[in-house]
């Protein structure tokens, strides 16, 4: 945790240049947020687990500058922090690093170092910044963010990435632990309404939750996963399938994301949101649902309702989000 805040204490020095530069943007970002659990009978102010890093009621930002020259552009520096409110821990209020990288426009490709999004599945081209609905990463099939190096290219046809990382997710840790992965990808989204990936990764990870490390020791981690996107008029489908093995255990994980966007300019959106794992002999099934309304364009209502089956919990899950530019 001490080397993540120092690691974070840099970047943040270097993004204190000038907010007021035409090449950096800035937001402002506040959620509340409440959930009641049927197993605990509590209202409980985390989305989904008090140790992890989704949900909670926040204040934060999210900074953006663009590094040029007379000539060019040569890099992009990104911040996303907050800070949360921990109900449950020792320490109430609980700092929350996302994304916290320099990204190198080399011309080949792009080459980033810092905190970001290893290239493995569907959570590498999905922000799950502020949604209620958990991705696979969410539910220990990879991870949302994590500390390393990473190379990226578009083509006409869709884009590829390489990352190298730590396999320790929010914190830094070096206890041998690494995580290698590549993902390809088949279609641009904003322009053909579909895309279709595939990765492979292989390393050994630590097990973390949030900002905590739960097991001193690496395990092995192989996996590959094929994800898929389509866009129909107002409604969107995404969904991934990863088999692999971790600790010695086989590993399957099977998302599917349904959305349907109604009113004008989508401002309402349903979503519902099936997901079957298993580990070793073991599976499990959630089943989510959500409703967004943008009240604004920086003003967002959230709510969610997920069934765990091994857990035997229902959760009902409300959020006020606000993000506005400064």
């Amino acid at each position: 945790m001490t080397k993540t805040l120092f690691a974070a204490s840099l970047l943040l020095i270097c993004a204190a240049a000038p907010l007021a530069a035409q090449s950096s943007l800035f937001y402002f970002e506040f959620q509340g947020l409440a959930a009641y659990s049927t197993k605990a009978k509590e209202v409980q102010l985390y989305s989904l687990m008090s140790d992890d890093v989704m949900q909670k009621p926040s204040l934060g930002f999210d900074f953006v500058r663009r590094l040029s020259t007379s000539t060019r552009d040569w890099g992009v520096l990104a911040v996303q922090f907050r800070l949360a409110y921990n109900q449950e821990g020792d320490h109430r209020v609980e700092p929350q690093l996302y994304n916290a990288y320099l990204r190198f426009k080399a011309g080949f490709a792009d080459i980033w170092a810092g905190h970001s999004r290893p290239a493995l599945g569907l959570d590498y081209a999905l922000d799950s910044h502020a949604l209620l609905l958990p991705s696979p990463a969410m539910a220990g099939y990879g991870f949302d963010r994590d500390w390393g190096v990473g190379l990226h290219r578009d083509f006409s046809w869709g884009d590829a990435a390489a990352t190298l990382t730590t396999g320790s997710g929010m914190p830094l840790y070096f206890k041998g632990n690494y995580l290698a992965a590549v993902r390809v990808s088949r279609g641009v989204l904003a322009r053909d309404n579909f895309s279709l990936g595939a990765s492979l990764a292989g390393g050994r990870i630590l097990d973390t939750m949030g900002n905590h490390l739960l097991s001193p020791d690496p395990m092995n981690f192989t996996a590959v996963a094929v994800d898929a996107a389509y866009l129909w008029r107002n409604v969107e489908n995404r969904a991934e399938v990863l088999a692999g093995r971790k600790a010695g255990q086989d590993i399957l994980a099977f998302f599917w994301r349904a959305g349907l966007n109604l009113m004008a300019e989508g401002r309402l959106k349903l979503e519902g949101q099936p997901m079957v794992i298993k580990a070793g002999g073991d599976w499990n099934w959630r089943l989510a649902g959500g409703v967004t309304y943008q009240i604004t364009a920086e003003l967002s209502a959230r709510s969610m309702v997920q069934y765990d089956h091994d857990g035997t919990e229902t959760r009902f899950v409300l959020q006020i989000y606000y993000y506005k530019g400064l």
